[in-house]
């Protein structure tokens, strides 16, 4: 068939690219097969053991339908091979001789269907007997080979007479053997592609290739077999690789002694002319019934095992939990049949030559996902990795993926990508349904080997304002009290790294294992529920300072650490406990995570004081890290402030004055800038977009508010912040802080200041009383619609420690009663108006 449509050199570099696929994907199956204890399912064991669930899982349906189409295309050969024997031939209503079975659709699908019974029989009575027989098949075949190159040889020049049907009933030509001919090896050298007589159809280089490579496609015979053999890791390397050169060598010498001796007609239009042309025709009757009964039978029992390997990994649930049972002797018997039934279904098509493009794509799919599968092994660089056979590397694997694509497309196009969106589907459906394996995915490590490459890459010393992102560490002492935070922080992250810290207060000498391991898994899970991209970071230390302070220094990697520390506010308020309201486990009727403890009850005492809170804060501002200080985010509803359809859109409040320093407002220090850009950020999450900024200019009689109004205005355009400004009179206010502060502008506190600003840590010794903080706490909660949630300024703490207690006490007396509120203060330049 190849080399009568083909020619000899087309036919020659058909088996060079077909060996040349065959042969890489061999070289990966080798080395796969040489790394560790292989099971039953071959192809698929290696693939989904590779590449995970998804990849193997849907390979492996790909590969059992080709072993069926497989099995199918060799039992519908087996018929045309009897039907040309024994066959009435055509325009007789009776036979002679040997010619007695009845030709017709229905008849060959009866043939076909007593054949694959047949090779059901084999298949169910177990692998030993399948074994055995297959060896047998091998040497009659090997005997067959034989009389044909000696055929070749001793046979004389002869006539032989082919009749065949046509439109008008019967076309009877002559094709001639005339032994070894210079002439006839000349006629045959190039290709003239006919109509094929068995389907009628016109034949081409892709479509003679499809028929042809369907004769290559054993080579994963040996590894579909991988659970019944003694050495898998041994024999499938040797056994493989010895049987692709032995039939290289067999079809090449086989298509160079056909076109010196066989005239086109021959070799075109009947394709069982060796039996005519042997010293023992017979035998060669015999040769090609045991060679496709072979085939189809290694096909069936193949397509079994993947099938049986893929129901004890449970992928697709119920759907093949019948395949699972086996008999006595561990045969899968439920396998083996439901392989039968799929394969007798596939019979229907009819004829050989009308399902080999589909085999062969399907074929061609595992082949490359084979190739994939060992790449993907050899780029992860994964120290396990390290398989006995090293005749490979990464280029071959890539080699045979590209070869594996183009034939596919170019045997047809339409096919290899229907077969790719079938693919693309199996992928996404046990994506998002199977169950999470135990095997380990080769994702992660690749993902490993990546991320490690880029994080070198990151280089600090090449930031640049322009491309500064807020990257956050959370502190959390029990995520019961913190679930509407925790998704605050990720809408204030804008892509930047965002970390979940938690101190545990024990002593490591005191203990026998690390307590944190256990828990590990809870904050995963945790993770994964809220649906947050957070990192999760946790510590030991004998005081909370001391673990922030640890998760400071050390949480995160070359370029990406945090900049940024978060801390819910230090008051005297119940904790709630929002994880069990949080809509990730009250829409989806789940348990909150068992993992981690109840809440502190009101009456027990809290884990660190006051001093050390402010002392957490100073530690922060020191190693240069800007802070936020997060009250009563717990009472945020996000999706009920951000859904409701009122008119006025929700609004984000920014106060970006020093509302406790007021002789030092500014409005362009690197702090408000800094409370700027955090709300800013909000505004443009995508939960946020809804929302308005409103910036609120606190401003005095006689101090020109308009000229400070367009100035304030001006910078927002600069720095491409939209937000409403509104002017806000707080004389009253400031004339009650100057009768309560302890000096007037520029006194002695102001000069100690300065002296201490050269540290960049003032003493903050000019104080405000309480009164004073109360009126400005007032001022913010009048403005009025009340804000989704506000940002304030948080000054410094004192350099004093000893106030740090007052600190904190004013910074409760400013945020009383204001509902979600975030002070913030900044150390670090993070807006640009340049490109």
């Amino acid at each position: 068939f190849v080399v009568g449509h083909a020619g000899l050199y087309q036919a020659l570099a058909m088996f060079a690219v077909a060996y040349f696929i065959i042969g890489m994907t061999v070289l990966s199956v080798c080395a796969i097969a040489t790394n560790g204890a292989l099971d039953a399912g071959g192809a698929y064991y290696m693939i989904s053991r590779a590449l995970g669930p998804e990849f193997g899982g849907s390979i492996g349906i790909m590969f059992f339908l080709a072993n069926v189409c497989g099995s199918a295309l060799y039992v519908l050969g087996l018929v045309e091979a009897v039907v040309d024997s024994f066959g009435i031939p055509p325009g007789q209503e009776a036979g002679t001789g040997v010619h007695v079975l009845p030709q017709s659709y229905w008849y060959e699908l009866l043939y076909g269907t007593v054949l694959l019974a047949l090779c059901l029989l084999v298949c169910l009575v177990g692998a030993s007997i399948y074994a055995k027989a297959t060896f047998l098949i091998f040497l009659i075949v090997a005997a067959v080979l034989g009389t044909i190159l000696v055929s070749f040889f001793a046979t004389r020049p002869l006539k032989v007479p082919i009749r065949l049907p046509d439109s008008n009933g019967t076309e009877t030509d002559d094709g001639f053997f005339t032994g070894f001919s210079l002439n006839t090896l000349r006629e045959n050298l190039g290709g003239a592609y006919g109509v094929d007589y068995t389907t009628g159809q016109m034949m081409s280089f892709s479509s003679v290739f499809a028929v042809m490579f369907n004769g290559c496609t054993g080579i994963m015979a040996g590894s579909n077999m991988s659970g019944d053999l003694k050495r898998p890791s041994y024999s499938i390397p040797r056994g493989t690789i010895s049987a692709v050169l032995f039939t290289y060598l067999i079809y090449n010498l086989l298509a160079f002694l056909m076109c010196a001796t066989c005239n086109r007609i021959l070799l075109q239009k009947d394709y069982g002319f060796l039996r005519d042309i042997s010293i023992f025709p017979p035998l060669v009757t015999v040769g090609i019934y045991a060679a496709t009964l072979s085939a189809a039978m290694s096909n069936l029992i193949g397509a079994s095992r993947i099938l049986y390997a893929l129901a004890r990994d449970d992928l697709f649930g119920r759907a093949l939990a019948l395949a699972k049972k086996t008999s006595a002797s561990g045969n899968p018997v439920m396998a083996v049949i439901l392989s039968w039934l799929v394969v007798q279904v596939v019979l229907f098509s009819g004829k050989l030559n009308t399902i080999a493009s589909v085999v062969t794509i399907f074929f061609l799919l595992v082949y490359a996902t084979v190739n994939l599968a060992c790449l993907a092994l050899e780029w992860a660089s994964a120290p396990n990795f390290r398989p006995t056979f090293r005749y490979f590397t990464w280029h071959t694997c890539l080699l045979g993926i590209a070869g594996c694509c183009v034939m596919m497309f170019l045997i047809s196009p339409v096919s290899a990508s229907a077969s790719l969106g079938f693919l693309l589907l199996l992928l996404l459906a046990l994506h998002y349904l199977s169950p999470s394996s135990t095997w380990g995915y080769i994702s992660q490590a690749l993902i490993f080997h990546q991320v490690r490459k880029y994080l070198l890459m990151l280089d600090v010393r090449k930031d640049h304002v322009k491309f500064w992102r807020p990257q956050m560490l959370l502190m959390v002492q029990n995520p019961r009290g913190s679930a509407r935070l925790i998704d605050f922080v990720n809408d204030l992250k804008k892509s930047g790294l965002y970390v979940l810290g938690h101190v545990e207060l024990q002593d490591l000498d005191k203990l026998p294992s690390d307590p944190l391991q256990p828990q590990q898994d809870s904050w995963l899970s945790l993770v994964d529920k809220l649906n947050v991209k957070a990192f999760v970071s946790l510590t030991l230390a004998p005081s909370v300072r001391h673990g922030v302070r640890q998760l400071l220094f050390t949480s995160g990697l070359g370029g990406m650490r945090p900049n940024t520390l978060v801390l819910g506010f230090y008051d005297d308020e119940a904790p709630q406990d929002g994880l069990a309201r949080h809509p990730a486990f009250t829409s989806a009727r789940e348990e909150v995570p068992l993992g981690f403890p109840p809440l502190r009850a009101p009456t027990t005492p809290k884990l660190l004081s006051a001093r050390e809170y402010v002392g957490i804060v100073a530690d922060a501002l020191k190693m240069l890290r800007n802070v936020l200080l997060a009250r009563q985010l717990e009472s945020l509803d996000k999706a009920w402030e951000l859904r409701r359809a009122a008119s006025p859109p929700p609004t984000i409040h920014v106060w970006p004055v020093n509302l406790l320093r007021p002789e030092s407002a500014r409005y362009a220090d690197t702090c408000s800038l800094f409370l700027l850009q955090m709300a800013c950020v909000l505004n443009m999450a995508r939960a946020w977009r809804r929302a308005r900024l409103r910036l609120f200019l606190c401003v005095e009689a006689g101090t020109m508010p308009h000229a400070q109004e367009e100035k304030l205005r001006q910078l927002l355009k600069d720095l491409r912040i939209q937000a409403q400004i509104q002017l806000v009179p707080w004389d009253a206010i400031t004339r009650l802080h100057w009768q309560t502060c302890q000096g007037p502008p520029g006194g002695p506190a102001e000069e100690e200041e300065e002296e201490e600003g050269v540290v960049n840590f003032p003493t903050n010794t000019a104080q405000v009383s309480d009164e004073y903080v109360c009126a400005a706490n007032k001022l913010v909660l009048e403005q009025s619609p009340a804000p989704a949630v506000r940002f304030l300024y948080l000054p410094r703490p004192p350099a004093d420690t000893s106030l740090y207690p007052l600190y904190l006490h004013q910074l409760e007396l400013l945020t009383r009663g204001l509902g979600p509120t975030v002070l913030v203060h900044g150390v670090s330049a993070v807006t640009s108006t340049q490109l």
